[in-house]
């Protein structure tokens, strides 16, 4: 009886098996194939893609100017508050004046003293010249009374000179500003000993509205950015005037003002491959400051015809190639090779490897091989680049 009974359970335990293997359609399709695996696509479309550089460059001053003394002295005053605002010929410092003074009035009185010689010298000549008409006086007495007029002349020219030079001194013990800009720290105090042209400057002015941004980019992206100008994957159709410029700043956050590129390098750095852009940027909070380090955009133009691919669907070949997956006509995937231009977001922009309506694969492509038979099923991914499937019996989001 008990062989019996263990005879009857083995024998339901194979039915059983039977009855699973065959609900579950034992790993078999109709006719015995293998069911064709389910993967999610989107329909590719063709668009005009903006395409932008990403560069790093530093924050420079538009214009700097250095302030120092042009004579000796001591300083009188400071005529400035640091770092305020001030504007061309404003006064910043006050040098004693009084030798420059007395040397000026000095000036002065040797030119009344050579314009009296002046006077004295051309009446001399006058009266020799009547004189000599009528042979009263020689014609050497004559010349000589002409070389002393000339001579007086000269003097003239020689006292009004020294006049502008003492002149000019004296004015120069008003040190005022050269540029507007915000001005730094002065280095001196008052009764501080200052020289001509000294190494040392007293004060530093610098122009940060506008603001100039140089960044740097390597030689060969410029190759490959004028390459595909040449053609015709890249335009500024519709665009007019220097390429826009957008700025990140240290703590990631965007800065407002959009600037423009004004000048390029014309070489190219031997030592690094690099050539430098200048942007100007408006600056009228002060937030760009000379030396800060930032990220730029730069809008290089448009692509006709690229295609926007998610980045989760591209991957790599054993030689390092991009590659995605597309869905054939007759339901088989197809691998396809990417030319791809940066990227925009959390896609790649290819702009050759695909066409106007495939159906690119972006999920459960990690169970399929190229030639194998799949079931697309139509998905949408987010923002985040994560894929979302509606099924159509329940209207629900996966």
């Amino acid at each position: 009886m008990r062989a019996l009974a263990i005879r009857i359970g083995l024998v339901a335990a194979g039915l059983l098996l039977v009855s699973c293997s065959e609900q579950n359609g034992g790993g078999q399709g109709p006719g015995g194939a293998a069911p064709a695996i389910e993967v999610g696509v989107i329909a590719l479309k063709a668009q005009s893609v903006p395409r932008f550089a990403a560069l790093s460059g530093r924050v420079g001053a538009r214009a700097t100017a250095e302030i120092r003394p042009q004579v000796d002295g001591i300083v009188k005053s400071i005529d400035f508050r640091e770092g305020r605002p001030v504007k061309a010929g404003d006064v910043l410092f006050t040098v004693h004046d009084d030798k420059f003074r007395a040397a000026y009035e000095a000036a002065n009185a040797a030119l009344s003293r050579a314009e009296a010689s002046q006077q004295s010298a051309e009446a001399a000549f006058d009266r020799s010249e009547r004189l000599q008409s009528s042979s009263a006086v020689s014609q050497q007495a004559l010349d000589e009374a002409r070389t002393t007029l000339l001579q007086a002349k000269a003097d003239v020219e020689s006292a009004r000179a020294s006049v502008q030079t003492a002149k000019i001194d004296l004015d120069n013990t008003t040190i005022k500003a050269p540029i507007s800009g915000i001005i730094g720290t002065a280095s001196v105090s008052v009764g501080s000993l200052v020289t001509q042209n000294q190494t040392d400057a007293l004060a530093t002015i610098r122009q940060i509205d506008p603001v100039n941004v140089d960044l740097v980019d390597t030689s060969a992206n410029l190759l490959k950015i004028r390459e595909d100008v040449e053609a015709g994957r890249l335009g500024r159709e519709g665009q007019q005037g220097a390429p826009s410029v957008r700025l990140t700043l240290e703590n990631g956050a965007d800065y407002g003002p959009q600037g423009t590129i004004s000048l390029a390098t014309v070489n190219v750095s031997e030592s690094t491959g690099t050539f430098t852009l200048r942007a100007t940027f408006p600056n009228p909070e002060r937030v760009l400051l000379p030396g800060m380090f930032v990220r730029a955009s730069v809008d290089l133009g448009s692509m006709p015809n690229a295609f926007l691919v998610p980045q989760r669907a591209v991957q790599r070949s054993g030689a390092g190639d991009a590659v995605a997956y597309v869905v054939s006509t007759d339901g088989k995937v197809e691998e396809r090779k990417l030319a791809t231009a940066g990227t925009q977001g959390n896609d790649w922009i290819v702009t050759d490897g695909l066409k106007d309506g495939d159906r690119l694969i972006v999920d459960g492509f990690q169970k399929i091989s190229a030639g194998a038979a799949v079931t697309p099923v139509d998905v949408t991914i987010d923002e985040d680049g994560v894929v979302k499937q509606t099924l159509a019996s329940t209207g629900a989001a996966q």
